[in-house]
């Protein structure tokens, strides 16, 4: 018996394909702001971790994915690295909208969705999981797979370091060369987060700035320039907290 699921005998057949061909899809999350996006956590650098059930080993990788290409990548890596591997599911969520789940083989349901679940209920996302299962021999059943699969990923995520993201707005403030020392100097000495700064006819400054401060801080700019700042909002975006 090569797993709980009957399609694992077709596993080598999967193993060419991208980041899943079954999956929950695409789906809006809950967005406890309004408006705002809300805060998330996620992870710089990745993370692995070993579990068991029964015999089965449960290899769960986990790495930062801002982009389904980024997950896709990843998720061809670990494939990659267990070829032999009874099952590679897979699951990632990314920004707002974005959640995917992959059961590779195992009955439908059991793997990818708690997975999806796991990350979720711990309140990350741009994150991405891959749990590969090396088949032990005996069969965990439905529930028993979900669990397996759900623990797997939320004890990993107990050995990764998070960083909690929180939204922020991004702000360009365009002053002219006489003052963009002082201006810079001030930006980085806030608590403001510079981005960017570009040199043309102007010095602009990219600045993410807490979305509930954005009149205050375009206040603080013109006080600061003596009203001879151009400020314009821009798109939401996360920074580190």
């Amino acid at each position: 018996m090569a797993g709980d699921g009957p399609a694992a005998r077709s596993r080598a057949a999967r193993r060419g394909g991208g980041a899943g061909r079954r999956g929950s899809g695409v789906r809006p999350r809950g967005n406890t702001l309004g408006d705002v996006p809300a805060p998330y956590l996620t992870i710089t650098t990745p993370v692995e971790h070993e579990t068991e059930a029964r015999r089965s080993r449960f290899i769960c990788a986990l790495a930062p994915a801002r982009t389904v290409e980024q997950a896709a990548a990843f998720i061809a890596e670990r494939r990659q690295k267990h070829p032999s591997a009874t099952h590679n599911c897979t699951a990632y969520v990314i920004g707002e909208r974005v959640q995917k789940g992959d059961d590779d083989g195992e009955p439908g349901g059991t793997a990818g969705t708690p997975m999806v679940q796991a990350l979720v209920g711990r309140g990350f996302s741009d994150v991405v999981a891959v749990v590969t299962r090396y088949f032990g021999g005996t069969l965990l059943g439905a529930g028993g797979l979900v669990r397996a699969y759900g623990s797997a990923v939320t004890e990993t995520l107990d050995r990764a370091e998070p960083v909690r993201m929180v939204p922020a707005r991004l702000v360009r403030v365009a002053v002219a060369h006489d003052q963009a020392g002082r201006v810079e100097n001030d930006l980085r000495a806030s608590r403001h987060l510079v981005q960017d700064v570009s040199y043309a006819g102007e010095v602009t400054f990219a600045v993410a700035v807490d979305a509930g401060e954005v009149a205050a801080f375009t206040d603080w700019v013109a006080g600061l320039t003596a009203g001879r700042a151009r400020v314009s909002v821009g798109e939401d975006l996360h920074v580190p907290q």
